[in-house]
């Protein structure tokens, strides 16, 4: 039975370890694992833009043995050409995979019913799953394990902050999320991450006051304007500058580093002498993508 990775919140605290623990040997023990996707293609379909995604994938299946076919928005865009089923059942007729960067979840949920290969979401409105595993990647590196961590996510409660909870509470560490009033995450995601932590003893709590974030060990944040957003800047800086992630916050916390999935806004959602200083962990992270991703490629095709 074909495996998808929409979200993560199907898994278990020990599938969830597991794909850690995978994802380390990859990139300990690169040469194991050069020929995991020999003979095999993947499609990385590609509605919205994309920097790290779009080459982490690629270059790691490289390094993995197999071959991948990019397609954007502009060589084949779903809205209106194409029902999303009959593109998604096209594909899986020639690749062993598909990777999907898309606007709406509901785009994954279809390819997932109507594609006979495994579908893999690189970001949707709701989720950042392989983002999630690159980040806690970063911190098991840092701080020797995941579990009992505290991690203060501050700014827009978004699809990446939906994913760090659902993985913070599969893999024991505490997730603070400070949000600005109205950009609280998702109730019922929140709900779903919080029954998770149950298994774990992991936390899971939410904030409109930064100083929520004190005793945490990382603080993590996101871009304030989300792709495609066209509020005006002054109104997102109004709301959210008292959520900047910057020196004074960091000492507020008591936090030693600082994560950012990119793309980063230098001085506005976080300042660029803290992305530039040692407590950055920005770089670490965008490496672990490839590492993360190849992880969930060698577990749902290299057997």
């Amino acid at each position: 039975m074909k495996q998808d990775i929409l979200n993560f919140a199907n898994w278990t605290p020990d599938q969830m370890q597991a794909l850690l623990g995978l994802a380390v040997q990859i990139k300990q023990s690169p040469a194991s694992y050069a020929n995991v996707l020999k003979g095999k293609s993947v499609v990385a379909l590609f509605e919205k833009p994309s920097l790290r995604t779009r080459v982490s994938f690629d270059v790691g299946i490289n390094r993995l043995g197999g071959h991948m076919v990019y397609l954007d928005s502009q060589s084949n865009r779903l809205a209106g050409r194409e029902d999303a089923a009959d593109v998604a059942a096209n594909l899986a007729c020639w690749a062993d995979a598909i990777v999907a960067r898309v606007y709406s979840h509901d785009t994954l949920v279809t390819f997932s019913e109507a594609a006979k290969v495994p579908v893999i979401n690189a970001l949707c409105d709701l989720y950042h799953p392989c983002q999630a595993v690159a980040d806690y990647l970063t911190l098991f590196e840092t701080f020797g394990s995941t579990e009992g961590l505290t991690l203060a996510y501050v700014g827009d409660g978004n699809n990446v902050a939906h994913s760090l909870i659902i993985v913070g509470a599969l893999l024991g560490c505490n997730v603070v999320l400070i949000t600005p009033e109205g950009h609280e995450a998702n109730p019922t995601i929140v709900a779903q991450a919080k029954a998770l932590a149950e298994q774990t003893g992991a936390r899971i709590t939410e904030s409109n006051d930064v100083t929520a974030g004190k005793g945490a060990n990382v603080v993590y944040t996101d871009t304030w304007l989300s792709m495609g957003d066209k509020t005006p800047l002054d109104t997102i800086k109004d709301k959210f500058m008292p959520y900047q992630v910057n020196e004074a916050l960091m000492a507020l916390t008591g936090a030693t580093h600082v994560l950012h999935c990119q793309p980063a806004h230098r001085d506005l959602e976080i300042t660029g002498s803290l992305m530039d200083s040692d407590a950055s962990l920005l770089m670490l992270q965008a490496e672990n993508r490839m590492h993360g991703q190849n992880a969930i490629l060698t577990q749902l095709l290299g057997a």
